[in-house]
């Protein structure tokens, strides 16, 4: 497709949106049509409260998101952190709402919060039913004018939200990031980060917190998105219901009115920390994501950032300059960042690839960008649009993004804007704002010609979107509804001359999307004896040229084909994931195994994925996460090294990541890989028989040949028990320290107690609402993050259960025994019958839940072809769980998790005072 019709057929209406009502259906008393865009209403009402809906009944769920414009953008002196603290407060309890987090569980939903610069959002997804959506509303409603914000609340989240602030102080890249926009900003709030400062979280003043949240969480500041399958009519008589009932507030919010001055001269600063690799970000004072230019900028991002074709990857990462490189333009509602960076892998020179890093920039206005760059960046940015518009449970989001930045429309205008935007206006935007004395890398350098970018200037919305409209509203799709039965009364299955089994699941989607899954097994555990870095490295490196492509072609042809390609392995498995649409699934799937058949496998992409792993390794040598994870699975593990068994640490991975060469990769392509044992799934918009022929096509004749590929035999692996370990890892300078514990489980995925234990572990630590939850997070405050898991195996009796958690390093004793005391008064008393019909009636929504997801249905559909399964199994856990008695789960709980058999592991500067 040339250009001119790529860009016309991106032009054309996009399936999804349905009218959220009809034009002359008259909206209940108190709400009042504002405006209809692409299928989203807009309405208010008398109190100021803006609520959108988005219908989509082609998934039975919900998505609803509370937007609040107040970010950190909004605090004072001494409030730092006070719009992310408010984010926590409000899950903790009004007059007549407790415990929120357990009815969240028990109703099944997803559900969370974030804070951002400019914004904060309350938002859950869960399976669509009218009682959950009205009690979800009405919960929303009460915490936004009646949450008590009272001490002893924030007495315990306090710690929390510094557990979290910690873990962030943990991580190289956010600090030198925060670091990079506070030199940038020094009058403007954007240089403050939104998790506040440690003595503001610590000290924060109850009235000063009380006064914030009447001020700004009120329903004239806040937007109600209602996306996914709900009844429109009764949804909006119940907002009219819950939310007109609130006053509109008396006070006015005052504009905020303070602009960043355009910087006078480079910047640097450094920061100096134990452990990770040199890591650089340039940061440019940009535009609005409102103002007409952060299309330009957005794309000018685009074309320096992306892999493989972006000019910062091809001028460091090739050359071998850096591991990594990246730029992005953030939206804000004010004048924000525009960055460039690199991360570089250890005994990589910093000063040359700074000086690389810059000298590209620079390089834009002696080499400005082309035609071929601009088209290239725009067809990914409105694929990626495009995606997103399609899925009901990302489109809340992404207009929550839209509302903070001064409308929700700005959603469809940046794609109108995206669509027209020329070349001039990319490199007017590089040649205005990326300049030496606009950019911050640095400290102050004084200089008698400086180069300023334009002043910043704020962006009259209303204006530019008065009478906006947008493409016309798109189709509505299939409703349907995925119980077991229906998924495999839709699904059928064949199996090709080579031995590759497919499955195909057509349903109606949103935009015509279809997810695919491809599964290939290879070797046995004799002929894969020390190739599992070869495995893995072969799969990062194929996408990267094959099938008489280059790198830049591949890449180029799948954004034609509107398809997102993963290609992943490890083990005896190299997986391929695969997101389309119906016209172009049969040509990706057609170029997929061309690709695989005859990859490149190039020295140059094996280098670049080389370093990336060393970096990525490097960095994990003084993670506490990454150090304990390693302790457990190394403890008791016999297999020796070579065995695809064998659990390695860094140094072996380090040492088997330089050992692999090219021709081991080509070696290992030749003697492994077909499609004689292998799987192939489809869920979607599915055309049936021309995806037939396009599987035959690229797969029917790729056997395994009686010299070779080896055949595949699964490498067994029998329950191994371990005596119990408890181990300390000590890791300097990390402010935030780690708790992981394991246990063997003698069940497979099949066994009759995996219900019962599945329910159990729910119970216990595995959602919301849980005893660890209650205990750790909501009582003590010593963690932001606790929970208990089961990773079950479909092939023997050998799971393994694991509970998991971050604290300060100070609060490692109390962590420890909160979760000791927990387990075993769990153990001795039991659950009750109310926790167990919570918990039940939460799990079961949470699988059906997760049945609405067509990614999961393809991986699901995988796996059930490569174990001889169908999705009545589905039905029958489903039926189990219904059943389970109150003494079954109790059982299961002591019969399997059992304290003294389990090994544990701590990590983090316990030594620090």
């Amino acid at each position: 497709m040339t250009l001119r019709l790529l860009f016309l057929a991106l032009l054309l209406p996009l399936a999804g949106l349905a009218d959220a009502q009809p034009r002359d259906a008259a909206p209940p008393a108190g709400l009042r049509e504002v405006t209809q865009v692409e299928g989203i209403t807009e309405y208010r009402l008398a109190n100021g409260l803006q609520v959108l809906l988005v219908p989509d009944d082609s998934k039975p769920t919900s998505t609803v998101n509370l937007t609040y414009r107040v970010g950190s953008r909004h605090e004072n002196y001494g409030e730092t952190g006070m719009a992310h603290l408010l984010e926590h407060l409000l899950f903790k309890d009004t007059p007549t709402s407790k415990n929120v987090w357990a009815e969240f569980g028990r109703r099944g939903l997803r559900a969370n919060g974030t804070t951002s610069l400019d914004r904060t959002n309350y938002f859950a997804s869960f399976a669509a039913d009218d009682d959950t959506l009205r009690w979800y509303l009405g919960w929303l409603a009460d915490a936004m004018v009646n949450s008590t914000i009272r001490r002893e609340a924030l007495d315990t989240e306090m710690t929390v939200v510094r557990n979290e602030f910690e873990r962030g102080e943990n991580n190289p890249g956010r600090v030198v990031l925060q670091n990079t926009m506070a030199a940038m900003y020094r009058w403007h709030n954007y240089g403050k980060s939104t998790i506040g400062a440690r003595s503001d979280i610590e000290n924060v003043d109850i009235p000063r917190l009380q006064a914030f949240y009447r001020q700004y969480y009120q329903p004239d500041n806040a937007t109600l998105i209602v996306a996914g399958k709900f009844d429109a009519e009764q949804t909006l008589r119940q907002v009219a219901q819950l939310f007109g009932a609130l006053p509109r507030p008396q006070r006015v919010l005052p504009p905020t009115y303070t602009l960043e001055p355009a910087q006078d001269g480079e910047r640097e600063v450094t920061v100096r920390r134990v452990g990770g690799t040199p890591l650089i970000y340039v940061g440019y004072h940009g535009v609005a994501g409102s103002a007409p230019d952060y299309a330009a900028e957005q794309l000018l991002a685009q074309v320096l950032g992306d892999v493989p074709g972006g000019r910062l990857h091809k001028r460091l990462v090739e050359r071998g300059l850096a591991a990594s490189a990246f730029a992005f333009a953030w939206g804000t509602a004010e004048p924000g960042p525009f960055f460039v960076g690199a991360q570089l892998a250890p005994g990589q020179d910093l000063a040359r690839a700074r000086a690389e890093l810059l000298a590209g920039v620079d390089a834009l206005a002696a080499e400005p960008v082309t035609a071929e760059e601009l088209e290239r960046a725009r067809t990914q940015w409105l694929n990626d649009w495009e995606r997103g518009f399609t899925d009901p449970e990302r489109i809340g989001v992404r207009l929550s993004e839209a509302i903070s930045l001064g409308d929700w429309r700005l959603y469809f205008l940046q794609r109108d804007r995206i669509r027209a935007v020329t070349l001039a206006e990319v490199q007017r935007f590089a040649a205005q704002y990326l300049r030496r004395d606009n950019r911050t890398v640095g400290i102050y350098l004084p200089t008698e010609a400086p180069e300023r970018a334009p002043a910043p200037q704020l962006v009259d919305v209303a204006a530019q979107l008065k009478d906006y409209r947008g493409d016309a509203a798109a189709v509505q799709a299939e409703v349907f509804d995925p119980t077991p039965a229906k998924l495999g009364a839709r699904t059928q299955t064949f199996t090709l001359a080579s031995g590759l089994k497919v499955g195909l699941l057509t349903k109606g989607s949103r935009g015509r999307i279809v997810q695919a899954r491809l599964r290939l097994h290879f070797g046995d555990a004799a002929s894969l004896r020390g190739e599992q870095a070869v495995a893995s490295l072969l799969a990062a490196v194929m996408d990267k040229g094959g099938a008489g492509l280059t790198r830049q072609q591949l890449s180029d042809r799948f954004d034609q084909l509107r398809t997102n390609v993963s290609i992943f392995g490890g083990g005896q498995t190299l997986g391929v994931s695969l997101t389309s649409v119906r016209e172009h699934l049969p040509a990706a799937v057609e170029l997929v195994g061309r690709l695989l058949r005859d990859p490149a496998l190039l020295a140059e992409a094996l280098e670049e994925v080389r370093r990336q792993r060393l970096a990525a390794l490097e960095r994990e040598r003084k993670e506490p996460a990454a150090l304990i994870a390693t302790l457990l699975a190394r403890h008791g593990n016999p297999y020796p090294r070579g065995d695809l068994r064998h659990a390695s640490d860094s140094d072996e991975q380090e040492a088997d990541l330089k050992a692999v060469s090219v021709e081991r990769l080509r070696a290992f392509h030749r003697r492994f890989l077909s499609a004689a044992s292998a799987e192939f799934a489809a869920v979607g918009d599915v055309d049936a028989a021309a995806l037939r022929q396009s599987l035959t096509r690229a797969f029917g004749d790729w056997r395994a040949p009686a010299a070779g590929p080896l055949p595949y035999v699964r490498v067994p692996r029998p329950l191994v028990v371990v005596a119990p370990q408890r181990f300390v890892v000590n890791t300097p300078d990390r402010q935030n320290a780690n708790m992981a514990a394991s246990l063997t489980v003698p069940l497979a995925d099949t066994d009759a107690d995996f219900a019962a234990l599945t329910l159990a572990n729910q119970l216990f630590g595995g959602r919301s609402g849980n005893r660890l939850w209650q205990r750790i997070r909501e009582r003590d405050g010593l963690s932001y993050d606790v929970r208990s898991s089961l990773s079950w195996s479909s092939d023997e009796p050998n799971s393994q259960w694991y509970a998991s958690a971050i604290f300060a390093p100070q609060n490692q004793a109390r962590v420890e025994a909160a979760l000791r005391e927990e387990i075993e008064r769990a153990r001795a008393e039991g659950f009750t019958q109310a926790e167990l019909d919570e918990a039940r009636e939460g799990l079961l929504r949470l699988r059906r839940l997760g049945r609405a997801q067509d990614g999961a249905l393809a991986g699901l559909l995988v796996s059930n072809l490569h174990l001889g399964r169908d999705f009545e199994l589905l039905q029958r856990t489903d039926d189990a769980i219904a059943r389970l008695t109150l003494a079954q789960v109790n059982a299961a709980l002591r019969k399997y998790v059992d304290p003294a058999r389990w090994s544990i592991a701590w990590g983090g500067d316990f030594k620090a005072p």
